[in-house]
C-alpha cells in the first residue's frame, strides 16, 4: 500500500479530529452545539500548531491564541480552563490517533512479516498526514505536567509495544531472528520519528513519504529477518 492508498482508508480531516474531541469532553465544554464547537476546536488546533512552530508552546500566551483564533478569551475559556487542559487534550488525542489507527492497521494482517511492514509504513504515513499532530506532541511531551505525564508515556509505551508483539510473533515463526525486540522496536519508532521531525532534509533529498517509508523496511528486514529466510529469498531472486 501506498501513501495515496492510505489516506482513502485511514486518513481523516481536521474537522473529523475536532468532532472526535468535542465528543470526548463534551462535558467539560461548555459550548453544547456540535457544529459550532467543532468549527472553534478545529480553529483553536489549528492556531495552536502555527504559534507553537514559530515559538512554542510555552511562549504562547491565550491572548496570543485568541489574537491568531479571532476568538475572545472568554470563548476560548469556554472549551479549555487554560494552557495546560489544551496542552494535555492535544497530546492525549494525537496519541490516540496513533494507537487506534496502528491497532486497526495491526489486526488487519497474520503474517508477522506483512503485519511489521504494514505498522511501518502506517506509523510514516499517518505522521506524514497528520504532521501538525505528531510534531506538537513530540516536541512539547517535555510541558506536560507530571500527573498527566504518565498518561502520554504509557501510550507511546503501547504504541511501541505493537511492533515488539509483532517481532515476537515472528520470531516464534522463524520469520525473525531472536534478539532484543524491545530495543529493536524502539530503534524503529526513532527512525519514524525522523521522517516528521526533519521533513526538512528529505524534502531537500527529494525523497518522498513512499521512498522513505519502503527504504526504512528494507533496513529494518535486512536486519530482522532470520537467516535462513534470507538464503531462501536471495535464492529466489537468482
Amino acid at each position: 500500500m501506498n501513501y495515496k492508498e492510505f489516506k482513502k482508508i485511514y486518513a481523516s480531516s481536521s474537522r473529523d479530529i475536532a468532532r472526535e474531541v468535542f465528543l470526548e469532553n463534551r462535558d467539560s465544554i461548555q459550548i453544547k452545539k456540535e457544529k459550532t464547537a467543532v468549527k472553534n476546536l478545529e480553529k483553536i488546533f489549528n492556531a495552536v500548531f502555527r504559534i507553537s512552530y514559530k515559538k512554542g508552546f510555552q511562549a504562547m500566551s491565550m491572548r496570543d491564541l485568541s489574537r491568531e483564533t479571532g476568538m475572545s478569551l472568554g470563548s476560548l475559556y469556554a472549551y479549555f480552563s487554560g494552557k495546560e487542559k489544551l496542552l494535555c487534550t492535544i497530546q492525549t488525542h494525537g496519541w490516540s490517533i496513533i494507537k487506534t489507527n496502528l491497532e486497526q492497521i495491526s489486526a488487519t494482517y497474520e503474517n508477522p512479516r506483512e503485519k511489521l511492514r504494514a505498522v511501518i509504513k502506517g506509523h510514516i504515513f499517518l505522521s506524514e498526514f497528520f504532521s501538525p499532530w505528531f510534531y506538537f506532541t513530540f516536541m512539547e511531551a517535555r510541558n506536560i505536567k507530571p500527573s498527566e505525564l504518565e498518561t502520554v508515556k504509557s501510550m507511546e509505551e503501547y504504541t511501541q509495544k505493537i511492533v515488539t508483539n509483532i517481532l515476537r510473533s515472528g520470531e516464534d515463526q522463524d520469520i525473525f531472528k531472536p534478539d532484543n525486540h524491545e530495543l529493536t522496536a524502539s530503534m524503529i519508532k526513532a527512525m519514524q520519528q525522523e521522517w516528521y521531525l526533519k521533513r526538512w532534509k528529505y524534502r531537500k533529498l527529494n525523497v518522498s513519504v513512499d521512498q522513505f517509508a519502503d527504504h526504512l523496511i528494507d533496513i529494518v528486514e535486512a536486519f530482522c529477518l532470520a537467516q535462513k529466510k534470507l538464503l531462501v529469498e536471495d535464492k529466489s531472486c537468482r
